[in-house]
């Protein structure tokens, strides 16, 4: 029995840890797919580590040191909750080793994963090129000849003119397609920890309970002063209605 449990528990950490590198395969576009993926990942840190596990990021991916890298947008907040985020554009193979580096020591909110298949873009920028460099060809062919009129010359020239600037946009969107597809876009947001948090907002409640206090006591005035005078009214009023019935009642007694 003892031996089965050994065996059995043996094979559930093995399972474990399978699982665990299996989380950390590079997800990458297979051949003849053209998938292009975006990461997601939300972590909490200490405020402090913030500001420098943002820079140590930077620096990994500027200087390719888990494969090409280049980052898209780096923000940071300060104050009592410092946050910050930074956005890149990285080869699959390095998606998980700077998420390690990003995560390290801090707390994984949430991870999201997901992938655009741009199969259809591909093809119709594809099939564009190939139709604008067949139209090229034969208008090429065509400005040859000797018997062209000067009208006919012109007009071949500026539809060429044309498809070359077409054919240069299709060559751009082609690359950024690919480029979509060979590297991935990661997002990491890093908040403050909830402990830190809520520490900072007692202690922001206790920084403003004066100027809490003060705004509250002005607007109790303001309302004071604003029904005082109907008041005073109202109370003049019911002294002389009293005053008046009681002598209407005296003058009935008598």
């Amino acid at each position: 029995m003892l031996l089965a449990l050994s065996l059995g528990a043996g094979c559930a950490r093995h399972g474990a840890e399978a699982a665990g590198v299996a989380a950390e395969v590079a997800l990458a576009s297979p051949e003849g797919a053209f998938l292009a993926y975006e990461h997601t990942l939300q972590l909490q840190l200490p405020g402090a580590q913030i500001g420098p596990r943002l820079k140590a990021l930077a620096e990994a991916c500027q200087s390719a040191k888990f494969g090409d890298c280049a980052v898209l947008q780096l923000a940071q907040g300060g104050g009592d909750t410092a946050s910050g985020s930074i956005e890149m554009r990285i080869a699959p193979q390095g998606v998980e080793p700077i998420i390690a580096l990003a995560s390290e020591k801090g707390e994984t909110i949430r991870r999201d994963t997901r992938a655009e298949d741009l199969a259809q873009q591909v093809a119709d920028t594809r099939l564009a090129q190939a139709r604008l460099r067949g139209e090229h060809a034969r208008l090429g062919e065509y400005q040859q000849r000797r018997d062209l009129a000067v009208a006919d010359l012109l007009a071949i020239s500026r539809r060429l003119a044309e498809i070359e600037a077409a054919l240069e946009q299709a060559g751009r969107d082609a690359a950024q397609q690919h480029r979509r597809i060979d590297t991935q876009k990661l997002t990491i947001q890093l908040d403050s920890t909830s402990s830190q948090r809520n520490r900072s907002e007692i202690g922001r409640a206790l920084g403003e309970f004066g100027s809490i206090f003060t705004t509250s006591l002005a607007y109790l005035i303001r309302v004071v002063a604003g029904l005082l005078p109907p008041l005073l009214v109202a109370a003049v009023l019911l002294w002389g209605g009293l005053k008046l019935w009681r002598r209407r009642r005296r003058q009935q007694q008598g």
